[in-house]
This record gives C-alpha cells, sequence and structure tokens, in this order.
C-alpha cells in the first residue's frame, strides 16, 4: 500500500542548523538543528548537534570538562577521530567511528568529554539527546558502549541500526521509548529507499555534505522533519554522503530544557541546579584534569514547558 491511499502525508519540515560553541571559552563550534525555533521535538529525540571534520590545528578539538545531565539519554555518534568519556559511574570508555556510546541520566549523572592526542585532526561526529519518559527520568544513570552494531546493506549503501528497529534490523541498545536511529552511508549517486514506520515522525540529518530526501535539499548539519503517516524514505546524494535517520512516536509529555538539565517544571531545573552548584552527591565525581563546569544563573522569569513544537499565535 502507498503513502498516498492514506491520503498526501503533511509537508516537510527544514530545520535549519545554527552555529554555537560548545564547551566553554576554548569552546569547539558545533552546528545546532535541534531544538528548533518552531519544532522542539522528532519522536523523543530533543536535540542534536553535528561538529566537524576539524581540521589539523584548526581547534583545540572537543574538550568538555565535567557538566552534570537530568532526565535524558545522550548519543555520541563519531564519523571520525577518537573521544574518552568519563563518568561519574566509574566509567573510563573511548568511542571511535562506528560505535556507540548511550549515557542515561536519570536522576544525575556527570561526565566530560575530550578528543584524544594533541590535536583534534578528523574529529567528525554527532550529540544527540533523547528526553527519558516520566517513568523513568527519576531512575538510576547507566552507561552502555556498543562496540558493534548491526547493520545491513543496499545498492550503494550501508545502513547501521544505532537505536530502535530499522527494516527489521534490530539494534542491542537500550530504549525507553519508540525511536528509531540510523546511519545512512551513500557512496556517489546512490538513491536509497527505506521503509517507514507509519506512526513514527522521522528526520534525516545531513553529516557530511548536503543530501536530498524527498525531493528536499538538506544542508550539511540541518535536517529535515518528515510527519508521521509516511510508509517509506528516498535519500539521494550525488557525491557520496553520510546522514542520520532519527524518529519515534510523537512524545506528548511537556518538559522542560536548560543548559544541561531535562526536568518537568521550572523547579525541577532550579533544584537541579542548586545540587550541582553546591557540589553533593546527586552527580557524584568525574576524574578530570580540568575543573567541572559552573552552571550559568537561572533566567529572571520561570521557566515554561514545552511541547512538540511553539505554540502557534
Amino acid at each position: 500500500m502507498s503513502d498516498t491511499e492514506y491520503g498526501a502525508p503533511a509537508p516537510c519540515e527544514l530545520l535549519e542548523h545554527r552555529e554555537v560553541p560548545l564547551g566553554g571559552p576554548r569552546a569547539m563550534p558545533v552546528r545546532r538543528s535541534l531544538p528548533g525555533r518552531d519544532r522542539h521535538l522528532v519522536g523523543a529525540w530533543c536535540f542534536a548537534d553535528t561538529y566537524g571534520p576539524l581540521g589539523a590545528g584548526a581547534s583545540p578539538g572537543m574538550r568538555v570538562p565535567p557538566h552534570p545531565h537530568t532526565g535524558l539519554h545522550t548519543v555520541s555518534w563519531l564519523l571520525g577521530g577518537e573521544i574518552l568519556h568519563r563518568d561519574s559511574l566509574g566509567t573510563t570508555c573511548r568511542v571511535r567511528p562506528g560505535e556507540l556510546n548511550l549515557m542515561t541520566a536519570g536522576h544525575g549523572i556527570s561526565h566530560s568529554e575530550y578528543s584524544t592526542g594533541a590535536q583534534a585532526s578528523g574529529l567528525h561526529g554527532a550529540q544527540l539527546w533523547i528526553v527519558q519518559p516520566e517513568a523513568e527520568r527519576d531512575g538510576p544513570p547507566c552507561f552502555e558502549h556498543h562496540g558493534t552494531l548491526p547493520s545491513f546493506t543496499r545498492p550503494g549503501a550501508t545502513v547501521t541500526v544505532l537505536l530502535g528497529a530499522l527494516d527489521g534490523v534490530v539494534s542491542p541498545a537500550r530504549t525507553a521509548t519508540e525511536l528509531v536511529g540510523a546511519e545512512l552511508d551513500l557512496a556517489a549517486g546512490t538513491r536509497l529507499r527505506l521503509p517507514l514506520r507509519r506512526d513514527f515522525e522521522h528526520a534525516v540529518l545531513a553529516l557530511d555534505k548536503p543530501v536530498t530526501a524527498e525531493g528536499h535539499e538538506i544542508p550539511t548539519g540541518s535536517m529535515l522533519y518528515l510527519p508521521p503517516e509516511r510508509e517509506t524514505l528516498t535519500v539521494h546524494t550525488a557525491d557520496g554522503n553520510r546522514a542520520l535517520l532519527i524518529g519515534g512516536v510523537p512524545f506528548e509529555e511537556r518538559f522542560v530544557m536548560w543548559w544541561n538539565f531535562l526536568a518537568r517544571d521550572h523547579g525541577g531545573i532550579a533544584t537541579a541546579r542548586e545540587d550541582w552548584e553546591s557540589g553533593g552527591t546527586r552527580f557524584g565525581t568525574v576524574p578530570a584534569q580540568d575543573a567541572g563546569l559552573s552552571a550559568p544563573p537561572l533566567p529572571g522569569v520561570r521557566l515554561r514547558s514545552r511541547g512538540r513544537r511553539r505554540a502557534q499565535p
């Protein structure tokens, strides 16, 4: 059965990235496409940065001192280079291209991330966050590393499934909501057609170069949002490219996202900030040579919860 038998799907939306610094005074520039001005979520995916590839001497690389998280999963995915992750659970783990680091914050965790080597030459990747649902957001933190992930091939393409399932291939990584995350590695001239779950909303994030999805060109670091009711996705690249496909069941819970914290209201954010700044036990300690990041001051107004997209006037 084709998409047209259900009626025309809603239009796609281009979520253009913006350049932001990551990691303080010696910040590495990143391209942030989610949350966007109007759209805050794709399924339970709530945040997406891409960075690199960095040339030799172009940047000190990724140097993110210890910092806290609550109420979310972090997904680290590399295309080039290497990052050393340390966290307050006692984890020390390197992540390399094709490997998945998945950290669950729950009630609270802290971690640091540093690119390895004197230079960050070749560092290239993506960092994404996923909202934890109410039933799990205050649970214990944990960390997973998956050095090998399942994949499948199509003419001119290799698809690696990071999270969830795609075309019958299932990732071993744990998820708390129904979602999917997959890397599409496309050779020059490839036109790839993939099946989609009709009850999912999806987005395609361009990692290397601009890529075309459903007839729309996506600039590097930006993403194309596809509403539910689509059964297939067609992606095309003339020069060869890598992209991420993310998606999930629309996430209907409201939440507040501020700095590195997710909570359900202003009070939850204020408490997490105070717990971090006071140096209590909630976030533990990360073995690191650098002092932890200080939380910025809260705004002078109460933080309001957000839904899937900005309320329309």
